[in-house]
């Protein structure tokens, strides 16, 4: 989910680096707030990370700077369980009383968030700040919903291509330059060394297959007035799927051992020497790096159809948000802009290893640290994100598209017939959202 600090973390700890939000409030008619106290106590709900230190001090930096600025107000940060979130949050939604003002969220729990009533629209401050021109417009895409602005980027985390340089010089072979050469070498890696996967996959890893959806043109979904419509099973969706799914068999990653995996999975398969590849984010680095291939990987972008092009990657990572019901809305937006402004983002690049939401910002940690630069290069190619809709929170929470790789690896269905069945979910769910 989350960059590197996090990848040692158990698996549900993880699950936001996607960040998949699973659970939303049931739909309140108005969450506002009757008043806009300039002094007093804000409340503050943030995720608790695996090694929650170096957090703390960047936030407790960025605390001081903001109370420098509002002497009459105070501050109180808790640390919330990622696993936990969406209890929490929602209790919030239910009893605006008793919720905090500001609260991190996963990207792509937006819209069921605001569906909830539960963020405020800060369209107008957004647009005033001059820190947020430098927004990069996938990160800008995950606080909006409607054409309106609920919260503030954090940070985004994007997947790449790890792979061997002791096994592709041993074998005598390149980095792939395209997806065809990809699962090319895979299996030329698996036919020679029958003990590694040459590409580690996983049935459940979705944001490690929608780059092959994306890089054949296909889309999840389209929206057209508001509403979205299952695309999954167009023409070119299928040829992604057919791609990432040809990798899932007794020549590369045996559907046995396969199926059932997701990303943390193919990630501690390539750590710990079993894979001779694998799709990992950013924030897979440190797992790595404390893994059995410390010394003999490199990372380079996920190649796409053509030599020299880049697959869109899926654009993870954490926003910062202000509550609907908060009695402190110009302080709570104050502090959201030191938050998730560019000083803390560098701080919590240098802490943590989370990748900056400002193009200029990320292009000067890139400079400091090596390993950055092929996921930045993968920002800069252009990234994608899931449906902008509440929807998206139910399929994700039933699987929906695991189910349908897992469908077709495992020879139950054809890809038409999974991914028919995978759309007709998916419309269900968008139109029930609304």
């Amino acid at each position: 989910m989350k960059l590197i600090a996090r990848i040692a973390a158990p698996a549900a700890a993880l699950v936001l680096a996607g960040l998949t939000g699973t659970a939303c409030a049931p739909q309140t008619s108005d969450n506002s707030a009757q008043k806009d106290d300039k002094s007093g106590t804000l409340r503050v709900w943030l995720f608790q990370e695996v090694n929650n230190k170096p957090k703390e001090k960047v936030v407790g930096d960025a605390v001081a700077a903001f109370r420098a600025a509002h002497k009459d107000a105070k501050v109180e940060v808790e640390y919330i369980p990622v696993e936990t979130r969406a209890q929490r949050v929602k209790a919030a939604f239910n009893d605006p009383k008793s919720a905090p003002d500001l609260i991190e969220y996963g990207n792509t729990d937006t819209a069921g968030y605001v569906k909830d009533g539960g963020l405020a629209d800060v369209s107008a401050e957004f647009a005033a700040w001059a820190e947020a021109n430098d927004t990069d417009p996938t990160a800008r895409t995950s606080v909006t919903v409607g054409g309106k602005i609920y919260g503030a980027p954090l940070f985004v985390g994007v997947r790449a291509l790890y792979y061997r340089t002791d096994v592709f010089k041993e074998l005598g072979i390149a980095a792939p330059k395209t997806q065809d050469e990809l699962i090319a070498t895979s299996r030329k890696i698996h036919k020679a060394k029958p003990e590694l996967y040459g590409l580690a996959v996983g049935g459940a890893y979705t944001y490690g297959a929608m780059p092959f959806i994306w890089a054949q043109g296909g889309e999840l979904a389209e929206e057209s007035g508001g509403a979205y419509k299952a695309a999954i099973n167009s023409p070119a969706a299928r040829k992604g799927i057919t791609a990432y799914t040809s990798l899932f068999g007794e020549d590369n990653c045996p559907a046995a051992k396969c199926a059932s995996m997701g990303g943390n999975a193919t990630v501690t398969a390539f750590a710990s020497g079993k894979a001779a590849m694998a799709i990992g984010g950013d924030f897979s680095h440190q797992a790595v790096e404390a893994g059995a291939v410390k010394g003999k990987y490199a990372v380079l972008p996920l190649p796409g159809r053509q030599a020299g092009s880049i697959a869109p990657a899926f654009a993870g990572g954490n926003n910062i948000g202000v509550l609907k019901s908060s009695s402190h809305r110009t302080l709570a937006v104050d502090l959201m802009k030191q938050f998730a402004g560019k000083e803390t983002q560098r701080k919590l690049f240098e802490a943590m290893g989370f990748l900056p939401t400002y193009t200029d910002v990320r292009g000067e940690v890139a400079t400091k640290e090596p390993f950055v630069e092929p996921f930045v290069r993968t920002l800069g190619a252009g990234t994608k994100f899931v449906p902008a809709s509440p929807g998206w929170g139910q399929i994700d929470a039933s699987l929906v598209l695991p189910t349908m790789f897992q469908e077709i690896v495992s020879g139950k269905k054809d890809v038409a017939r999974a991914s028919d069945d995978a759309a007709k979910k998916m419309d269900a769910a968008f139109a029930a959202a609304g």
